[in-house]
């Protein structure tokens, strides 16, 4: 009478006390035949005292015995078969984790160590761990969290009978399913996020060498998105050009001709510019040299560093740098925006600025003269509102009264209106003027004194 389980940890086979407790031995047998453990997670792991299983939903509070599938809801539970001398004295004991004294159903747990004596006379004890004593031990190794379940899912993953002395019921036919069942129970409860029991860390399943590129690489990407959010840089995954070199260490009196004639060996140079003060015009003693294609650069890569150029040792490498590629990324955007369509009137087949009317007027105008800067061409500031003011004046300016009364009495409010700010401007100078008038009189005081 022995079960073989598997679980992502490694394998344990259990022998069952079948003469003893022959009722918790037929309801484990048969719940291993149906393939009800399968997936189960180990959810609650106290190191050096209980390893604890047996619950599709894997929360520790579900599970059913056989005898519900077999006879309906109220054979759930069944009861205990505690023996004196079925005690939990070793390391491997196998017994039932009940809700209370007869309440057992499909949970089970593992004893980690040796003489947990306060368990004896509580638990229906069944059986004992003939083989696979290491996986117990790696089972209790586990990394937990404050409820005791590990951060990385234990999982059983098939359950082989070897011996079953119990005959099968009737009805235990239709539940054994064809195929031995794969993954998650569907009884599963998602709470928390853990990893999955295939999960393998980085450093066992990669090299040496390659566990270094791939923690550079996301050091780099790391970076990369740093620059993007200060706007060094136009997005995170934007590549600087294969074919640019860096040349630095130059003497400040080498001109962009000549690393165009001394590259020009290696290939087709499309530019070199020795980048300069932009004050002073002197040389920064750096250059970008960008090639053709991307072989001559990469040659040019290995023949010229450490080269001799105007007596001085140059560096050279290729370019990280992607400020030539900002434009390219300001075009997609202006092209984005192009396809956004009329803020105005809302239509897609045109912009604002060639919109010739809409449903809805702009609260927004562009003044066409810039008075600012003397007129001319150019576009003036946006300001809220105005829009309806000069609507509403050119309204007021074109369309004549019908009896000709109108238009005489908006022509004298104009009038009494420009006269009234006239006087006000009058009365704003002869204020100034004698403000003035006093400050002479206080200083020709100042120096009398």
């Amino acid at each position: 009478m022995s079960v073989l389980i598997v679980t992502s940890l490694g394998d344990i086979v259990i022998d069952l006390y079948s003469d003893k407790c022959p009722l918790t031995c037929k309801n484990f047998l048969k719940l291993c035949k149906i393939k009800y453990y399968n997936g189960c997670l180990f959810h609650t792991v106290q190191k050096d005292f209980t390893a604890q299983t047996g619950d599709p939903t894997g929360t520790g509070v579900g599970g059913d015995s056989i005898y519900k599938f077999l006879y309906g809801e109220q054979a759930r539970f069944f009861g205990d078969e505690i023996h004196l001398d079925l005690k939990h004295s070793k390391t491997g004991t196998v017994a039932m984790a009940s809700g209370g004294e007869n309440l057992n159903a499909s949970q089970f747990y593992f004893t980690l160590r040796d003489d947990l004596d306060y368990l004896d006379g509580k638990h229906t004890v069944f059986g004992e761990i003939a083989e696979g004593l290491e996986t117990l031990t790696r089972i209790n190794e586990a990394y937990v969290d404050a409820k005791n379940r590990p951060y990385k899912n234990i999982r059983i993953k098939h359950t082989y009978i070897l011996e079953d002395p119990f005959d099968d019921p009737s009805q235990l036919a239709e539940m054994i399913p064809d195929a031995s069942p794969e993954g998650k129970p569907k009884e599963e409860v998602k709470d928390d996020v853990r990893l999955e029991d295939d999960w393998v860390p980085m450093d066992e399943e990669l090299g040496v060498q390659e566990l270094e590129e791939v923690i550079r690489e996301k050091a780099a990407h790391s970076s990369a998105v740093v620059l993007e959010s200060i706007g060094d840089i136009p997005e995170a995954e934007v590549k600087p050009p294969d074919n640019v070199l860096f040349v630095c260490k130059l003497n400040p009196v080498t001109e962009d001709e000549d690393l165009h004639t001394i590259f020009s060996r290696f290939g087709t140079v499309i530019s070199a510019d020795v980048i300069r003060d932009f004050k002073t015009g002197d040389s920064l003693c750096y250059a970008f040299i960008e090639f053709e294609d991307k072989e001559a650069c990469e040659q040019a890569y290995f023949k010229m560093d450490n080269a001799l150029i105007d007596d001085r040792r140059i560096h050279v490498d290729f370019s990280q740098s992607v400020s030539k590629l900002w434009s390219q990324f300001r075009q997609k955007d202006s092209q984005k925006a192009k396809g956004n369509g009329c803020f105005k009137c809302g239509s897609t087949d045109h912009i604002a600025k060639d919109c010739v009317g809409g449903n809805q007027a702009s609260k927004f105008i562009v003044k066409d003269q810039n008075r600012q800067h003397g007129g001319g061409e150019g576009y003036d500031m946006v300001f809220e509102g105005d829009g309806e003011r000069e609507k509403s004046h050119d309204k007021e300016k074109k369309i004549p009264s019908r009896h000709g009364y109108g238009e005489g009495k908006r022509q004298d409010r104009y009038h009494e209106r420009d006269t009234e700010d006239k006087a006000a401007t009058r009365n704003n100078g002869s204020r100034r003027q004698q403000r003035e008038d006093v400050r002479d009189r206080d200083r020709e005081r100042e120096r009398e004194r």
